[in-house]
């Protein structure tokens, strides 16, 4: 596996070893002591452990976020792609952050299998950029509908590039009236 910090460096992107073969390919997708072993070179700190795994389908301009959830169920979120392609979005919303408000974004996609992990104090958001995009994801705690909350995905301050390509964006009514951060209760 390969780790590679972002501009905002506790945020890294992971692209798993894959051998192929004319029968086919093999990956690694996960592996605890490596993905520990990976953040530490960067003195990074090991999650806690992962206790729930999503997975959405959405079509293409389909844009999932900003989520994030607060303490006490606060997530890290490790995240792929394993069909279609999204562009993907941490935002750093950590009071008191040397990158507060900035945000680092990554095409993941089926073919080049990158992986993005965002560590809890991140809003996180994607944007379909074909149909039938298949979006994967491990958690380090469970959805907790009383601590979730959202940020506007165009919000000025921020300043998400947006990589729309003419798409038409469909945003869930949640989305549509997220605040802009700062006016969010982080």
């Amino acid at each position: 596996m390969k780790f590679t910090q972002t501009a905002i460096p506790d945020v890294v992107i992971i692209e798993p070893a894959v051998f192929g073969d004319a029968r086919g390919w093999f990956m690694e997708s996960f592996n605890l002591p490596k993905f520990v072993a990976g953040l530490a070179e960067f003195g990074l700190p090991a999650p806690r452990p992962f206790v729930q795994d999503n997975h959405s389908c959405s079509q293409a301009g389909v844009l999932r976020g900003l989520h994030f959830q607060r303490t006490p169920h606060a997530q890290g979120k490790l995240v792929r792609v394993t069909k279609g392609r999204a562009f993907d979005v941490a935002v750093d919303i950590r009071s008191g952050s040397p990158t507060f408000g900035r945000w680092v974004g990554v095409e993941l996609t089926a073919a080049n299998n990158k992986q993005l992990w965002l560590p809890e104090g991140f809003a996180h958001g994607f944007v379909a950029l074909e149909d039938d995009t298949h979006f994967l994801y491990k958690t380090t705690d469970v959805y907790a509908k009383d601590c979730e909350g959202s940020i506007a995905w165009n919000d000025p301050d921020i300043g998400i590039r947006w990589p729309l390509d003419g798409l038409k964006v469909h945003l869930a009514a949640k989305d549509e009236q997220a605040p802009c951060l700062k006016h969010a209760n982080l």
